[in-house]
């Protein structure tokens, strides 16, 4: 079973903007916890009075979602399922929809959405967000866990055995379920997938030897 963990800062912050206008954007490296973030957010949901109808989820590196990929079938989707009182709609890794800002725009228009996203900040850097959006918007930047959330999650008392754990299992929240022997495995996997798909696909760079040496030396 996945351990959920309490990212309270992050959570406190999409509290505070419930029931706004504004978009809010959960960006992040691959594998920091957005999608966990958004589970428990949906949990303070339906703890706080709202119902599991009020709800949409979509997470769209599901495969079960795939159609929902073209950026009409995705806003018919949508606006067939909303409700006269408030709806919920969390698009998990909105980037890999077709046209995306435009389906996002749209449904900013309605006034009975809540509208929440994620991504990776590879494909939505600061910086290119207000092209992307028209609308209002709220960037919530997630990281990995801190070293005061990792501890959270430990048995251990000693401080500094604490810090050497945190070192050797890195502050991804996926590495706390895996064997020691295996998390550099699991780090290499997020490596790979940030340099090879992430870095090289946006830069569309030819010679990937030359920026891994690069990416070595930095």
């Amino acid at each position: 079973m996945k351990q959920l963990i309490e990212r309270t800062e992050y959570l406190n912050k999409l509290i505070s903007f419930k029931d706004t206008d504004l978009i809010k954007i959960i960006t992040g490296i691959r594998r920091c916890g957005k999608s966990t973030l958004m589970e428990i957010y949906q949990n303070y949901l339906l703890s706080n009075g709202v119902e599991a109808a009020q709800i949409i989820k979509i997470n769209f590196e599901d495969f079960a979602y795939r159609k929902l990929l073209e950026p009409e079938a995705l806003h018919e989707y949508i606006i067939e399922r909303l409700l006269p009182q408030k709806t919920y709609v969390f698009l998990d890794e909105i980037q890999n929809v077709k046209e995306w800002p435009a389906v996002i725009n749209s449904l900013n228009l309605r006034q009975n959405i809540d509208l929440y996203i994620t991504g990776s900040n590879a494909y939505m850097l600061s910086s290119e967000l207000a092209t992307y959006i028209s609308g209002r918007y709220i960037e919530i930047k997630m990281l990995p866990l801190s070293f005061k959330e990792f501890c959270l999650t430990q048995k251990i008392v000693d401080l500094q055995q604490l810090y050497r754990a945190y070192l050797e299992k890195s502050s991804f929240p996926g590495a706390l379920g895996i064997n020691a022997g295996d998390i550099n495995a699991y780090l290499e996997g997020i490596y790979n997938t940030v340099v090879v798909k992430d870095i090289v696909a946006r830069k569309n760079i030819t010679d990937i030897m030359m920026l891994e040496s690069v990416v070595r030396f930095v």
